[in-house]
């Protein structure tokens, strides 16, 4: 298991509670864990290590940690890891004690959360790992999974990534549709730029090394360089010359993002790292005192 020097991300208590208790809302509905009545006596204890099945990152250890709180008293989560840590097969990652049948019911939700978050660590962790080095940072976008958009977001931070904006009143982003609407690239910057208050960011994407300059013409300061291949990127940080920061996005595949970092853009930004990240495999072994 190793470290990670950064400060760790954090997640709201009330964020996390509300999703949680929705999700085993969602498990238990009326009648609660049937399994567990019919098979567990109410007085069993339960002793149960999570533990890693292949090698990764772990992220979600609030969530998982409040799926066994909330399932009643006298659950006991105790994590041996923090989120962020790299851990490799066979490492353990929390002991759940408690009574039996809410140990059982609350282990679903908890591994859902935790699995799918630490997936997205790892897969990020990858993608920040392969652009070491480069200067550039890897971002993840607003493509997530409706609800979840805060978790995913959490995680890539605890894989090494960094958040673009979380929605739409986060910052300004002129796309090519609003650029075609408004009028062109002079005309949508300087729409936006007389909207804005003074702390709100606006980012402009570009298509073409004409746009590029016309964007930076305009008085961009944050640009989006869509779907341009490694040549046309170099050239693009050529143009800029240092003026604005500069985000390669569309078409970031991991066998790729090493070279796109290579042509000193400063942001990659991806949809894959929250949206193509496999489930981490990890595991709850649970003993059963009767």
């Amino acid at each position: 298991m190793s470290r990670s020097n950064r400060l760790p991300a954090q997640l709201p208590r009330l964020l996390v509670e509300r999703a949680v208790a929705a999700a085993l809302e969602e498990d238990l509905g009326l009648a609660g864990d049937l399994t567990s009545q019919a098979t567990l006596a109410p007085e069993a204890k339960a002793t149960a290590s999570l533990s890693a099945r292949e090698p990764g990152v772990i992220a979600g250890l609030d969530l998982a940690a409040a799926a066994f709180r909330l399932a009643g008293d006298g659950v006991a989560f105790s994590p041996k890891v923090t989120d962020g840590d790299r851990v490799a097969a066979g490492d353990l990652v929390a002991t759940v004690t408690g009574p039996a049948r809410l140990v059982m019911s609350a282990e679903r939700v908890a591994l859902n959360f935790l699995n799918h978050l630490s997936g997205i660590a790892t897969l990020t962790r990858e993608y920040a790992d392969a652009v070491a080095g480069t200067g550039a940072q890897i971002c993840d976008t607003r493509k997530t999974t409706p609800g979840l958009r805060a978790f995913q977001k959490y995680a890539v931070r605890c894989g090494g990534g960094a958040n673009h904006r979380y929605a739409l009143d986060d910052a300004i982003l002129i796309k090519d549709n609003h650029i075609a609407v408004a009028g062109g690239v002079t005309a949508a910057y300087k729409a936006a730029e007389a909207f804005a208050g003074h702390l709100v960011a606006i980012e402009i994407e570009v298509t073409t090394l004409p746009e590029l300059e016309e964007a930076l013409a305009a008085g961009a300061r944050v640009v989006l360089l869509d779907n341009m291949d490694n040549e046309t990127l170099r050239q693009a940080v050529a143009i800029n010359a240092g003026r604005a920061k500069l985000e390669a996005s569309g078409g970031v595949k991991l066998d790729r993002v090493r070279s796109i970092g290579e042509t000193g853009v400063d942001y990659i930004s991806t949809s894959q790292i929250t949206m193509a990240a496999k489930p981490l495999d990890l595991g709850l072994d649970v003993v059963v005192e009767r």
